[in-house]
């Protein structure tokens, strides 16, 4: 399993994404599950996925194959589509034609299944972020809910439900997706290190920063012990 979280902010973007993939107890590996699709200073676009990974590496690899065919249109690649909003249509045909055909072929045992989440901006639209469902449809995150998951999302939610808002910092939102992953972290040992970190500022059009967290990072370590020591301080000043 996976869990990966996308915050949509007034000052931007903050992506994060684990890299576990479990295919049993003795079948643990680590793969990449975020893909970035730019052209710096005209559009930027970053994919989180989860589920199957027959279905989400097919996925990312037709989305690219589309972007270099010589016949590409604004239908058919993400670096040509004219909004976000066609961007997300784009990935959800992708998605949800790939998960048939394995489907099909997966006829006689458990079909594959996968989500993802689309962020990004073009040149003269705003920011947008979308989760793309199995069957290709799609819903956005709104000033309401600034906030998207995928994967293994129930231990990570509550932090992001207290404490993001639109007018959140990055800084801020980035402390929050990173201690949003340390409880599911400490949950679920289907999601693993290390951890992928991506920032969008506003209107930048490019990635901002990108940040690979290790196993023993010593500053990830230091924010998950500081944060279980204010709870256990907070839960001992609650009365009854």
């Amino acid at each position: 399993m996976t869990y990966c979280v996308g915050l949509l902010l007034n000052d931007g973007m903050v992506l994060l994404s684990d890299t576990r993939t479990n295919a049993g107890l003795d079948n643990i590996a680590t793969y990449r599950k975020m893909f970035h699709f730019e052209i710096p200073g005209e559009r930027v676009i970053t994919i989180l996925t989860a589920g199957s990974l027959s279905v989400t590496q097919t996925t990312i690899a037709r989305l690219r194959d589309a972007i270099d065919d010589p016949e590409a249109t604004a239908q058919t690649s993400v670096l040509l589509a004219p909004t976000m909003l066609a961007v997300a249509e784009i990935v959800g045909n992708v998605l949800a034609r790939v998960r048939r055909e394995i489907d099909e072929k997966l006829s006689m045992a458990q079909g594959a299944s996968a989500t993802m989440i689309v962020a990004g901006q073009r040149k003269g639209g705003g920011m947008r972020m979308f989760l793309i469902y199995p069957e290709g449809n799609f819903i956005e995150a709104t000033e309401d809910t600034p906030f998207l998951q995928i994967g293994e999302h129930k231990y990570g939610k509550p932090i992001l439900d207290r404490v993001v808002k639109p007018t959140t910092s990055l800084s801020d939102a980035q402390k929050a997706v990173m201690l949003s992953m340390d409880s599911t972290l400490r949950s679920n040992l289907s999601v693993g290190m290390p951890l992928d970190l991506c920032v969008i500022n506003k209107d930048a059009l490019r990635i901002g920063s990108l940040r690979r967290i290790e196993a023993g990072d010593e500053s990830f370590r230091a924010m998950s012990e500081a944060w279980s020591r204010a709870l256990r301080d907070g839960f001992t000043q609650i009365t009854l």
